[in-house]
């Protein structure tokens, strides 16, 4: 998990973790972020923990353990809440990473929550995983992230990916409104190519990033739900619809 060198005192920096299912333009996200003078972006540090529970057929699983720690008390003191060369730290995490994870740091973070319609985002990740199931999706722990927030008595903040996609920089200046962040038009844009902080899985689901310079306009996607996935979105719609009623601008 590379990031830049240096670092800043854990009180002087703002830590953002993003919360996201696979296939909801999370890594776009990371990029935009990256953008940023102030900001250091980490992609997925949870990741290795999570394999070690159940690869789930997940490709390139050896890589990805050999590069991170494995230990999720280790990621949580060295990475999310160690030293950070700038102001602001951004750490893109899928949400399912969370099992076994001590979640009492989510109260020294900013915790935002990113989703997808389970129609397209099923369609999608059935590509890699052709027998993913509903905690593949993340949806789980994401309402359970957004119902923790709720008993707190604090205010989600959920983006749809779809509505990101359609107003860029209208959603992106609300998220840096809820974290405290000046927003900077920088984050519109980045150039092609993989970047130094993409995990040892960027090979295998980095494809359409890569190739961008942006956010691209919303397009439905073509492909289906395979048949048999079928019960998996019964059981993530009504999750998907529960993030929707946070969401902004949806």
């Amino acid at each position: 998990m590379p990031t830049r060198s240096g670092g800043l005192r854990m009180q002087d920096v703002k830590r953002i973790q993003c919360w996201s299912g696979p296939r909801n333009i999370s890594t776009a996200l990371m990029y935009s972020w990256r953008e940023r003078p102030d900001t250091t972006v980490i992609d997925e540090p949870f990741y290795a923990h999570y394999l070690t529970l159940d690869d789930r057929g997940h490709p390139g699983v050896e890589d990805t353990l050999a590069s991170q720690s494995t230990d999720p008390d280790e990621v949580i003191r060295d990475v999310v809440l160690g030293p950070c060369p700038t102001p602001v730290l951004y750490i893109k995490n899928m949400a399912h990473h969370l099992k076994g994870v001590d979640r009492s740091h989510l109260a020294h973070t900013e915790n935002i929550l990113l989703c997808r319609d389970p129609r397209e985002m099923l369609a999608s990740l059935s590509i890699q995983l052709p027998d993913c199931d509903l905690y593949d999706t993340g949806l789980v722990e994401s309402v359970e992230l957004l119902d923790a927030v709720l008993e707190a008595g604090g205010r989600p903040f959920v983006i749809d990916s779809q509505v990101l996609l359609g107003d860029p920089a209208g959603v992106l200046e609300q998220v840096c409104d809820h974290v405290g962040l000046t927003f900077d038009p920088t984050v519109l844009s980045w150039e092609a190519g993989p970047v130094p902080e993409d995990g040892t899985w960027a090979r295998y689901w980095y494809d359409n990033v890569h190739a961008s310079t942006g956010f691209a306009p919303y397009e439905p996607r073509s492909r289906q739900v395979p048949d048999h996935l079928g019960p998996v979105l019964d059981e993530a719609m009504p999750l998907y619809e529960r993030l929707l009623e946070f969401a902004v601008g949806a």
